[in-house]
């Protein structure tokens, strides 16, 4: 069966239109089962795949380095396998976060329905927070994970505290009830028919966004002088902190990648076992809006979202086979959110 007839490309079609959707086909590495799942009805694994093109195709738009990188590997006939996003979230606990739900709940609960589960807990102590892997039960290896982190505000001064407060307590939240009854009938059904999951579809993709206000500024020098994390957040929000390509040799892809000019991190950080090797290009620079203590507001550059790049290799193996490691290490994992720590003044 072919692709060009498939459910997860007529999705796509719907939401996003057939220019678009052959673009993200030519440069994403997707399962054949799901290419070639015909329907009708779309599966959670096939839902998973979309939302996962989707943020792909926004995260290009946001980095230009990504965007680069992606126009060399389809000029050179090479795909991307996208690995994991990761998101940043705030684990205020009460009515602090306005309508959305705290931490990564407002993240997960969206997840879970699609057939994602825990993979594993990563203590981030020297950011205060918390980090969380989730992989999709169905095809873990091959639809991208989600790397979830929660702030701690509470592990920071009371005068932060309140600066979170104010920045997130206008938050709404993007789940309506007609998607809340569409992700309750895919987790029990496992699928839902093309109209609803094209109903469905931009919400999801809504809930990696920015779900609060323009921060005052005098608000976000707070957050920035204890939490660089919080900071970002602040302007940022929900959206995805970075995506990331499954590579062979992440070494060689960095010497080549600074080899052509790009902003690559100078080093490559390797996992405690081994097997996971990571680096990244740094954060691009984006314009974001702040309030004054006048009531004017005054645009500031500060860092956006970045391009991460892995390396994993196999489990030992067990019962004659040799599993992908899917892990993450918090030390590798620390270094890397570096990459949007350097405001500018």
């Amino acid at each position: 069966m072919k692709s060009e007839n498939g459910v997860l490309r007529k999705l796509l079609t719907s939401i996003i239109g057939l220019e678009r959707t052959d673009r993200l086909f030519q440069v994403l590495v997707i399962h054949p089962d799901l290419a070639a799942d015909q329907g009708p009805q779309v599966s959670r694994a096939v839902l998973s795949q979309a939302l996962n093109m989707l943020l792909f195709e926004d995260l290009l738009q946001r980095v230009p380095a990504a965007k680069i990188y992606v126009e060399q590997c389809l000029r050179d006939g090479k795909t991307v396998m996208h690995d994991h996003g990761a998101v940043r979230t705030v684990a205020l606990a009460g009515m602090g976060m306005g309508a959305l739900p705290a931490g990564e709940e407002a993240i997960t609960r969206i997840l879970r329905p699609l057939g994602y589960a825990l993979n594993g807990v990563y203590p981030l102590e020297r950011l205060r927070m918390t980090g969380r892997s989730h992989a999709q039960v169905d095809y873990p290896e091959d639809i991208a994970q989600f790397f979830i982190s929660e702030l701690h505000p509470e592990r920071f001064s009371p005068e932060f505290q309140e600066a979170v407060r104010r920045v997130t307590a206008t938050s709404i939240d993007p789940v309506t009830p007609e998607a809340e009854s569409l992700l309750n009938e895919i987790e029990s059904a496992h699928s839902l028919s093309l109209e609803k999951a094209a109903a469905l579809l931009p919400t999801l993709v809504a809930c990696f966004g920015r779900q609060h206000t323009d921060a005052a500024l005098a608000d976000y020098e707070i957050l920035l002088a204890e939490s660089p994390e919080m900071a970002w957040i602040s302007t940022e929000g929900n959206a995805f902190n970075h995506a990331t390509d499954r590579v062979p040799d992440v070494d060689q892809l960095a010497a080549e990648q600074k080899a052509l000019g790009q902003p690559m991190k100078a080093a490559v950080e390797t996992s405690q076992s081994g097997r996971v090797r990571q680096t990244a290009f740094h954060a691009a620079r984006v314009i974001r809006t702040f309030r004054t203590a006048d009531g004017a507001t005054v645009e500031k550059e500060v860092p956006g979202s970045f391009y991460e790049f892995i390396t994993r290799l196999p489990l030992p193996e067990q019962d004659g086979k040799r599993a992908l490691d899917l892990s993450f290490d918090s030390s590798n994992a620390q270094a890397i959110f570096k990459m949007t720590a350097n405001a500018k003044s």
